[in-house]
């Protein structure tokens, strides 16, 4: 069966100190097998130009930006409250932490969770959070993410950890605790510098609302480029973000995915099983006015998507 997730509840209108872990301990006893949480620093009050939502010209920003809790937060919260769903970031924006520390934050909530943690990561797009936080411009995003994941790898491996470059210096070090597993490491964004990363270097993708038939040609492609790099190409695979606006019964032709009733999104997984993705999460806590209300919309999704015999 494919694997279900969800997102937590990281937005005002809920209550962070309970609802997070209401949410994360309903949601494993419904029978999810991952919970997730993003990452938005601020909400930027000028959104003209490059300031827009995405980068995007003029396009504004949704109210609901205004208050995100910070992810790391809120999945610690989760692991305290459970013992087996996986806690993955969708995405974490590498390039705006200093890398020695993020690696240090992620290790040792792998630590903590049992070996739980999926690092979702991603190199952002508003330069206002550049602005407001990154070691490095915006402009050197992709560097910073390939300069964390190298950072990452010398921190999370055998000791003594050691690295060096033109920026950081980690000298020779004993660097603890590690992770208790292997961190899996899967990227967002799209667009062939990140597909070319990915297979190079990343366990897989969390693509956003891509339809089926593109998600599967995608999943051949990068298997084909991960093995030019001499990787198993079956060791990379594609993590599909469903993001929701609700729940009603589309009944228009040409419905687009991920629209429509809990029936209808449950053929979208199915959709997404036959090309290959393993493992979805649904996005409902912006749909949803309350953990009562998440966890109901959340567990008819479980239900509808494995009456469906995904």
């Amino acid at each position: 069966m494919i694997k279900l997730g969800v997102n937590l509840p990281q937005f005002e209108w809920y209550a962070a100190g309970t609802d997070i872990a209401t949410a994360a301990a309903g949601f494993e006893e419904i029978g999810f097998d991952s919970v997730w949480a993003f990452e938005r620093l601020l909400r930027p009050l000028d959104q003209s130009g490059a300031h827009g939502l995405f980068g995007a010209p003029d396009v504004p920003w949704p109210d609901r930006y205004r208050h995100t809790t910070e992810p790391l937060t809120a999945l610690a919260t989760a692991a305290a409250v459970t013992s087996r769903v996986r806690l993955g970031t969708n995405v974490l924006i590498a390039p705006l932490h200093l890398p020695v520390q993020l690696a240090k934050t992620l290790a040792s909530l792998d630590a903590v969770s049992g070996g739980r943690l999926i690092a979702g990561l991603g190199t952002g797009w508003s330069p206002d959070e550049f602005a407001a936080a990154a070691p490095r411009p915006i402009a050197e995003r992709g560097a910073a993410l390939d300069e964390f994941l190298d950072i990452a790898a010398a921190a999370w491996g055998p000791d003594p950890a050691r690295f060096r470059n033109e920026r950081w210096d980690l000298a020779p070090s004993e660097f603890g605790p590690k992770p208790a597993g292997r961190i899996p490491v899967y990227l967002g964004g799209a667009g062939p510098r990140v597909l070319e990363r990915i297979a190079r270097r990343a366990d897989g993708w969390v693509p956003v609302a891509t339809p089926a038939a593109q998600m599967g040609a995608s999943l051949t492609a990068l298997r084909e480029k991960a093995a030019s790099y001499g990787r198993d190409p079956l060791d990379v695979g594609i993590i599909a973000q469903l993001t929701v606006a609700g729940f009603e019964r589309v009944t228009s032709a040409g419905r687009r995915p991920y629209t429509g009733d809990f029936d209808q999104l449950a053929e979208d997984v199915a959709a997404l099983a036959e090309v290959g993705v393993d493992h979805v999460f649904l996005t409902a806590a912006g749909s949803s006015r309350s953990v009562q209300e998440l966890l109901e919309n959340a567990a008819t999704f479980h239900a509808a998507v494995r009456a469906a015999g995904v």
